[in-house]
């Protein structure tokens, strides 16, 4: 059993509170995102984050893990990165006469995967195992990772030169997908105005210690989830698999994910139970990069289907 300190349900919800000020000090305008980010690494899932370069993917990553108080590793990823540059390597010690291993980036608490999809899908599968079952197994030995772990990578539009598309095996290990976007008029005058946002990060102070963080993400398991939400979360994957727009539905791990996922938003709330509109907030989240557009519909958007796909299961 770990030795840290438990924190109340009150206390956790006030810390939470002051983390997502803080955040959003540094990122400005997007308190939806932030309280996304936040419900995924809650979930004890990983963040994919989709957008142009340029509009904060990476600044966010660096400002969770240091009001997370979590070490933190980043890993440019390009087209000659290979899998060992990622994941440790074997070195032949010749005062001991033995390979001893070297550990790679990802033996950290939160890692930055840059740009995954310009990597190739051989680097790309290289973090499957660490995502799902938190260790690394290389030359026969399985070495845990630290706890928590956590996974933030960042996605240019697949329309940008030189990218690979991850395939749906690494999209589903990432428990929610999100865009920034371009902040609004008012927020980017601030940041024009305002001092270098990295230099800002290195003044911020941890809000949240690990052990803390852990205590929470075992306080999100106990949200009260009701007879009534399980149904409605089942109506609305097994809606997605009958729907004509998309090639194939929401699996039951997506199921699982959006079960988790309500929970953390409801926690963020200041709620002890999960209502619909926990649900329906982190769903597009949850699903749009799990799911397909069936080629008949492709003139209509993903986010749009998913509104209609709501709108049609019943409460």
């Amino acid at each position: 059993m770990p030795q840290h300190p438990l924190i109340t349900t009150e206390q956790a919800q006030l810390l939470l509170a002051q983390t997502s000020k803080s955040i959003s000090t540094i990122i400005l305008g997007k308190n939806k995102q932030i309280q996304l980010a936040l419900s995924c690494l809650l979930a004890g899932g990983h963040l994919l984050i989709e957008d142009l370069p340029g509009v904060g993917k990476t600044t966010l990553s660096l400002t969770l893990a240091r009001v997370f108080g979590l070490d933190f590793q980043r890993i440019q990823f390009t087209s000659d990165l290979l899998p060992s540059d990622v994941l440790g390597v074997s070195i032949f010690d010749t005062h001991n006469q033995s390979f001893e291993f070297h550990q790679g980036p990802v033996f950290t608490q939160v890692l930055l995967a840059d740009e995954i999809n310009r990597s190739t899908p051989k680097t790309q599968s290289a973090l499957l195992e660490a995502m799902e079952e938190k260790q690394v197994t290389q030359d026969g030995v399985t070495r845990s990772l630290p706890k928590p772990f956590f996974v933030i990578a960042t996605q240019n539009p697949m329309e940008q030169v030189g990218t690979f598309p991850l395939p749906e095996s690494q999209l589903d290990r990432f428990l929610m997908r999100i865009n920034i976007g371009y902040p609004d008029q008012q927020a980017e005058m601030e940041l024009l105005k305002g001092d270098n946002r990295h230099e800002m990060i290195k003044h911020l102070t941890t809000v949240i210690t690990p052990d803390q963080l852990i205590d929470m993400q075992s306080g999100v398991d106990k949200i009260h989830m009701s007879q009534a939400i399980l149904d409605y979360v089942l109506s609305l994957t097994r809606s997605s698999r009958l729907s004509p727009w998309f090639i194939s539905g929401l699996s039951p791990r997506a199921g699982l994910a959006l079960q988790r996922c309500a929970r953390a938003w409801a926690f963020l709330q200041k709620r002890d139970h999960v209502l619909p509109e926990d649900v329906q907030q982190v769903l597009p989240c949850v699903a749009a990069h799990r799911l397909q557009v069936h080629p008949e519909h492709q003139d209509k958007n993903m986010d749009d289907l998913i509104t209609l796909l709501i709108k049609q299961v019943p409460i």
